[in-house]
């Protein structure tokens, strides 16, 4: 009877250890990748990797009416994928729509801005994570209402 409980601890233990070494490959998965540049777009606007357009200044983004206040549409700028937000009427902010979290695209749902891939959700308004795994916000991105026009800048 003890050689069956030594063999069932042995079984627990290297089961136990292949476990966590699966969580732990499972959790490495999940990890912020190193940003060294080599995830941008290629497109020469994204100088700091992070998904955020940088040579754009100037270009038509969208039309001011097609942005609904209160919530959020996709865009490019530069070639990046951004957002586009209006929290009050004539005011609207921008984000980069890579998620900080995985470099997922982030989708606008309304008033809420959600990654498909992990869930995080993001506030349509500041960017800031409202529900992680995400730990850092949707980088800004500089755009400004030009008329009835979002121009970015």
């Amino acid at each position: 009877m003890d050689d069956a409980r030594e063999l069932s601890r042995r079984t627990a233990l290297a089961l136990g250890g292949t476990g966590a070494l699966g969580g732990a490959l499972i959790l490495a998965g999940c990890a912020p990748s190193d940003s060294d540049g080599a995830g941008g777009s290629g497109t020469g606007t994204d100088a700091g990797g992070d998904g955020t357009p940088t040579a754009a200044a100037g270009e038509d983004v969208a039309a001011l009416a097609d942005i609904p206040v209160g919530g959020s549409i996709s865009a490019t700028i530069g070639g990046e994928p951004v957002l586009l937000s209006q929290p009050t009427a004539g005011e609207v902010v921008a984000f980069s729509a890579i998620c900080t979290h995985q470099r997922c695209t982030v989708a606008p749902e309304g008033a809420a801005l959600i990654c498909p891939c992990h869930g995080s959700t993001f506030d349509f308004a500041t960017g800031k994570v409202e529900q992680g795994p995400a730990l850092e916000p949707l980088p800004s991105v500089p755009v400004s209402v030009d008329g009835d026009r979002v121009i970015a800048g």
